[in-house]
């Protein structure tokens, strides 16, 4: 994610107990086709949490736009990382001690109607820069078995990203049919909690979760009401605060970039590009899914 003061953001997530593994400022031809920003300097921090890794980008130069102050969940600008807890209310306590911005009432604990995720628990928040992010904790038996190991942590790790989207099939061509990535499942969710969790008045959400073979997953919130969402601005860059990339490494980015091409699908990046070893892989290709939400594809 993008992000206006990067000192802030890295005492931010510290705070949720993220590690901070790599700092340094990259700049050159090959970040700017990447991007699409011309004449781009960026400090990226890496910080980990369990097994995963969240970037932060500072665009040191040129500056981007803030997140709009109207923006809703159901904007299909939307975004967030899932982060699990071990107690919900133990980590609610401590973000309510950070002095979070809610987005949600309260935690929310999903209902037995909702026979997929019943039991599990979840709260909606922003930081400091207006991301919105999720604590959610697993019950016994759902989630990721590795959610119910014996753990003295509070916040144990990213299990998904969650990206507003207008049409499940649409997203499901791009994720699953050109990517390879997996249907790991479906729910359907509505009611008082679902509206509280997503402060969304009328919330009845068509969520459709995505595997690959490791790492975190994507889950699609498709709102079949309200269906008020707004598309996001044609106009936003890599710079502006609002911007969430999403990694997906490949054996082979130039093929996987022909596919896309193939189907037209809209590139930020000009193409593959090659990169130096500041980037820690050797080509990326940044293109945008069916709702505009960019995808950093890379190869080592």
């Amino acid at each position: 994610m993008t992000v206006s003061d990067m000192d802030r953001a890295v005492e931010f997530y510290s705070a949720l107990t993220f590690q901070k593994i790599s700092d340094a400022e990259v700049l050159g031809d090959e970040f700017e086709h990447l991007e699409g920003v011309f004449g781009a300097r960026m400090r990226i921090v890496r910080m980990r949490l369990g097994n995963e890794i969240l970037e932060l980008t500072q665009y040191l130069a040129p500056p981007g736009r803030p997140v709009p102050v109207d923006s809703r969940s159901n904007d299909l600008w939307f975004q967030h990382i899932a982060i699990v807890v071990r107690d919900m209310d133990q980590a609610f306590e401590r973000l309510r001690a950070l002095k979070v911005q809610f987005v949600s009432t309260a935690p929310q604990t999903l209902p037995p109607s909702i026979k997929a995720a019943a039991g599990i628990r979840a709260f909606y928040f922003r930081d400091p820069d207006q991301h919105n992010l999720e604590i959610i904790y697993f019950p016994p038996g759902k989630g990721d078995p590795r959610w119910q190991e014996k753990s003295d942590k509070l916040f144990l790790g990213i299990d998904h990203t969650a990206i507003g989207i207008s049409d499940t099939d649409a997203s499901l061509k791009f994720y699953r049919d050109l990517l390879g990535l997996r249907k790991a499942g479906e729910s359907e969710n509505f009611g008082t909690e679902q509206e509280h969790l997503n402060q969304v008045f009328g919330a009845h959400l068509h969520i459709t979760g995505m595997r690959s073979d490791a790492g975190p997953g994507i889950e699609f919130l498709e709102y079949l009401t309200p269906r008020d969402g707004r598309s996001r601005p044609a106009d936003t860059h890599a710079n502006d605060i609002v911007h969430w990339q999403t990694t997906i490494l490949t054996n082979d980015v130039d093929l996987l970039a022909k596919k896309l091409r193939e189907v037209h699908m809209r590139f930020v990046s000009p193409g593959v590009v090659i990169m130096q070893d500041k980037a820690g892989f050797s080509k990326g290709a940044l293109v945008s899914d069916p709702d505009g939400h960019d995808v950093l594809l890379i190869q080592k």
